[in-house]
């Protein structure tokens, strides 16, 4: 049966400024790009290879099954399962493909050991709550971790980490500061044991702006995509070298004349102050625009803004191209990203975000997974997949 593609709209993942972000990051021996939730949106093996093609040599996703789905596709780095596993089946399958899970709590560690085997140790990840106050084990938890441990000789803990609150937030450095000290502290009674256990702390923001947080390894995430986690901030310049990686497209499909008075799309929220040339534009709701972006944000067409007016629909939106001549059937419209003529910025992830009152992550997540995604490197195309994933 033929693959089924439900839009004419592309998701383009440049994997050349994917490559040039993790680079700008630091050393690769001292990375753990986060390629969790199918890396952002991004395709979770086309960027896991774009990445161990510059030096990559671990990955952080979300899941057990996405480790599993790596080693499968014949990834060799180290593995790291930030949920460690939901079961005793998945803690099973961690430790039968070499994974290194994350233990936040008792019961994982119990479930981890009885997956551990006489003849090969099972390497873990321990995570320790800091401030964030999600998961982890706290810090007055150390001493029964450490004799758990000793008393499951099967796990060999290999990594010890933490996850930061607000280390995007340059008014709330103390914050971060004091959860900085705290992880050292932390780190420097469990190496008593553990002389070899590597450490990590460092967010995005943190790998841009707080060098004191690096340790051994940073974690970067939303960097690698090309979110600066500072923007709007004193410390915006930290991350303005950041290069957007994903861009999303969509035909022209109608180029037509409305008279003043007469209204577009449904609610008729929209009317014509005068006379205007408006294109319509396959991309909507399904192919992740949110709704509540309508007369809100902009398209880009022959490198020229447009105004997206009236209400996006299912799989269509309408612009106001009548300040842009000849636009014509056939033409591309970049909903993110494309490129804009001298002086006109494209839209990003972040003016949608802001508009929505949300993060970049989620237009990212949204827009990546609901779209087929083309791969390029440079100019050069590397592969096609459909978004029927």
């Amino acid at each position: 049966m033929s693959a089924v593609s439900f839009t004419p709209s592309r998701c383009h993942i440049d994997l050349a400024a994917l490559q040039r972000n993790f680079a700008r990051l630091g050393s690769p021996a001292s990375l753990m790009p986060v390629i969790k939730s199918d890396a952002y949106g991004h395709g979770l093996f086309p960027v896991a290879r774009a990445l161990a093609n510059a030096g990559a040599r671990r990955f952080a996703v979300g899941t057990a099954g996405e480790g599993v789905a790596l080693r499968e596709a014949g990834f060799n780095q180290e593995i790291v399962p930030l949920t460690g596993g939901m079961t005793l089946d998945e803690w099973r399958t961690a430790a039968a493909h070499t994974l290194t899970p994350v233990i936040g709590c008792f019961e994982d560690m119990d479930k981890a050991a009885a997956c551990s085997r006489h003849d090969r140790l099972f390497r873990v990840a321990l995570k320790f709550d800091t401030g964030m106050a999600r998961l982890g084990f706290s810090v007055d938890d150390l001493p029964d971790v450490l004799e758990h441990l000793r008393l499951r000789p099967g796990l060999s803990p290999v990594l010890v980490l933490s996850h930061m609150a607000c280390a995007d937030m340059p008014d709330d450095l103390d914050y971060s500061t004091a959860q900085i000290e705290r992880f050292t502290i932390l780190c420097a009674a469990l190496r008593v044991a553990f002389p070899d256990i590597e450490r990590s702390l460092a967010n995005s923001a943190a790998t841009l702006g707080l060098p004191e947080s690096h340790f051994d390894v940073c974690r970067p995430g939303i960097a690698l995509y090309g979110g600066n986690p500072f923007a709007d901030t004193a410390w915006e310049d930290r991350g303005g070298m950041l290069e957007w990686v994903m861009s999303v497209s969509a035909p022209v499909v109608q180029v037509r004349r409305i008279n003043a008075g007469q209204s577009v799309s449904y609610g008729r929220q929209f009317t014509a102050p005068d006379s205007m040339t408006v294109a319509v534009i396959t991309a909507g709701y399904a192919t992740g625009i949110a709704r509540g972006l309508s007369n809100h944000i902009d398209v880009l067409i022959d490198g020229r803004r447009a105004p997206q007016i009236g209400r996006i629909c299912m799989g269509l939106l309408v612009a106001d191209v009548s300040a842009i001549p000849d636009v014509r059937v056939g033409d591309t419209a970049w909903i993110l990203g494309g490129q804009g003529a001298p002086g006109v910025r494209p839209v990003s992830a972040l003016e949608m975000a802001r508009e929505l009152g949300t993060i970049p992550y989620e237009i990212l997540c949204r827009m990546g997974g609901a779209n087929p995604r083309v791969y390029n490197e440079g100019k050069k195309l590397l592969v096609k997949e459909a978004a029927n994933r």
